[in-house]
């Protein structure tokens, strides 16, 4: 086949040599060298003319945010001289302001809440204390007498009760998919509503909404605190999604789906720096134990404002029930002490009860009974209780669970007062009040492995056990047969070691420890 002859280059050989490089592929038409540059020129120049302005835009833009943030500061520091309250001799009080939007429930979230605020009026007289509360359903009067019924708290001077209209926003219910950033959003309107109702001097999350920090601090100009009961994304969430463990925050369906788990655990750790940047905003920090402590310095890294207060155990109501050796075997209670929440895991306690009923043996216990008394919040909890009653009829043991909600500190005093054994089992709980309460009042404890059970309470104390640590089902069933198998005597040497170990819980131990870790906040 005849070839055609070949065209010479612009330049000849010497250009083919120097410049073989930039030859163009076979088939598509060369550029002369001048072109080249024309067109690199131009595109230099028209990235430019894009870029400057987009520059100079962005840069006004940010100035504008600016200067908006600054005018509604100014405008609210204006709106809290004028609405502010008049003290006396003319002195305005300074605004202690706590954001608890469930402030009427019956957790130990609520009873740090109460004894904080307890504490804070005996130690600064020219103090007014404000509550952001949800809580419409209840008068100011009625929430103070729920404080003193649920917890034997009462205060020594009046707080100014701020009720919220949009607290459905931090609802979980709300937000069926991407519930953490869904509440964390929320929990900001909710704030800027509770601002624009009230601007304090000083600003308190006493309930873990970490994203209304910033808000407080920037724009409403208020030195800011909180206690963190539970942090709200902890790297053992992250090591369940990234190992695909199913627990009840991490769906089957989601464990099933390597695609799924991978875009959630991208999701989480996005949340995580985002929640670590609100934290940081935070002049104080409180958590309740060293498991939190350990999560929160990973995340937010606030170590030099950071400390531990153990929540207020009222420890010495329940030391003054008696504690002596058992006399009758023929009936024995399990008691829990825990809101009806997901997290607690009763349906745990009820299937581990089930196990022992099955497996009880000719000589124990002829009689077994397991009362769970808890806090309802809302309906989601009440409709909880239905379902853990259901689940009692198809394990066929209604007969021996008991369920007592929203009941009161007397009563709640009796159960734990004849109980043999004080049953928890929350993976990973942040603390445990119900743990403590149980120790306190002569219960043999049985709580989870994890979390603040495993590292602050259950633990030897003088060398002595003081209770004791269970993960599963079988688990617990094993744990619940031995205790019941001790003589009375042991349970009692078991009874009095825990009773010792609880002091460092206290009231008193609380107060301490709160006024010096706020203290910052008041200089």
């Amino acid at each position: 086949m005849p070839r055609l002859p070949a065209c010479p280059s612009p330049a000849g050989s010497q250009w083919e040599r120097g410049n073989a490089r930039l030859a163009p592929p076979p088939g598509l038409p060369s550029l002369p060298s001048g072109r080249h540059k024309m067109v690199a020129g131009g595109t230099g120049r028209l990235l430019c003319s894009l870029l400057v302005p987009a520059l100079f835009l962005s840069g006004a833009l940010c100035l504008c945010v600016a200067v908006l943030l600054w005018g509604v500061r100014l405008w609210l520091q204006a709106r809290k001289r004028r609405l502010g309250p008049a003290g006396r001799d003319g002195q305005r009080p300074v605004l202690v302001a706590f954001f608890h939007p469930y402030c009427n429930a019956g957790g130990g979230g609520e009873r740090v809440l109460w004894c904080a605020i307890r504490t804070l009026q005996k130690k600064y007289k020219n103090i007014t204390c404000v509550v952001y509360t949800g809580d419409r359903d209840a008068t100011a009067e009625e929430i103070v007498e729920g404080a003193f019924r649920r917890f034997n708290i009462k205060l020594t001077h009046p707080v100014k009760f701020v009720f919220l209209e949009k607290r459905y926003l931090v609802e979980a219910s709300l937000y069926p998919h991407f519930t953490l950033l869904g509440q964390s959003l929320g929990s900001v309107f909710l704030g800027w509503e509770a601002l624009l109702k009230c601007v304090p001097d000083i600003y308190i999350d006493s309930m873990g909404y970490a994203f209304t920090l910033p808000l407080f601090k920037y724009l409403g100009g208020c030195r800011v605190g909180c206690y963190v009961h539970y942090p709200t994304i902890s790297t053992d969430m992250l090591s369940v999604v990234r190992n695909q463990d199913t627990r009840f925050n991490n769906a089957a369906f989601i464990t099933n789906n390597p695609l799924i788990s991978k875009f959630k655990l991208v999701y989480y750790y996005l949340f995580a720096f985002l929640y670590g940047l609100v934290g940081s905003c935070s002049d104080v920090v409180m958590v309740n134990s060293s498991w939190t402590l350990n999560h929160i310095l990973s995340i937010w890294r606030t170590g030099a404002c950071t400390s531990v207060v153990y929540p207020p155990c009222d420890v010495q109501t329940f030391l003054d029930i008696p504690l002596e050796e058992e006399k009758s075997t023929a009936e024995c209670s399990i008691v829990s002490v825990s809101q009806f929440r997901p997290e607690k895991d009763h349906p745990l306690q009820i299937r581990a009860f089930a196990k022992l009923l099955k497996e009880k043996r000719p000589g124990q216990q002829p009689s077994l009974k397991l009362i769970l008394i808890g806090g309802c919040r809302n309906q989601q909890d009440e409709e909880r209780v239905n379902n853990l009653k259901r689940l009692c009829e198809e394990l066929g043991v209604s007969a021996n669970v008991m369920f007592r909600v929203n009941i009161p500190f007397e009563e709640l005093k009796r159960h734990l007062a004849e109980a043999t054994i004080g049953l928890h089992t929350m993976w990973n709980e942040h603390f445990g009040i119900g743990v403590v309460e149980c120790m306190a009042a002569g219960t043999v404890i049985l709580a989870h492995n994890s979390g603040g059970p495993k590292l602050d309470i259950v633990v030897p104390y003088e060398g002595h056990i003081t209770g004791f640590l269970a993960e599963n089902e079988d688990n617990y069933a094993e744990k619940m047969a031995y205790i019941l198998s001790l003589s009375p005597e042991k349970r009692l040497e078991i009874r009095e070691n825990a009773r010792r170990s609880v002091y460092r819980f206290s009231d008193r131990h609380f107060e301490e420890t709160f006024l010096l870790s706020v203290e910052p906040l008041f200089k």
